[in-house]
């Protein structure tokens, strides 16, 4: 069995670019306020979702390790 996620998204933080709708379609979606939202704050680990993280202009995305709160993305410097 694979590692499972828990994905946020800062809304302070979000400027509603919708990179994480483009590059995870079912993964996120965006309010009325343009305001990102994870389909599903927990699931399995996919690279969809990684790269929807990594290609947020504002680093809103958080992802961490269910269970553990290991940080997934932003990796710890």
């Amino acid at each position: 069995m694979g590692d499972r996620w828990h994905v946020e998204v800062d809304r302070s933080v979000c400027i509603g670019s919708a990179q994480c709708v483009h590059h995870a379609p079912g993964g996120f979606h965006l309010d009325t306020a343009r305001q990102a939202h994870p389909a599903d704050p927990e699931s399995d680990a996919n690279e969809t979702i990684l790269a929807a993280a990594e290609n947020c202009p504002v680093e809103a995305i958080v992802i961490t390790l269910l269970g553990s709160g290991e940080p997934v993305f932003p990796p710890e410097e």
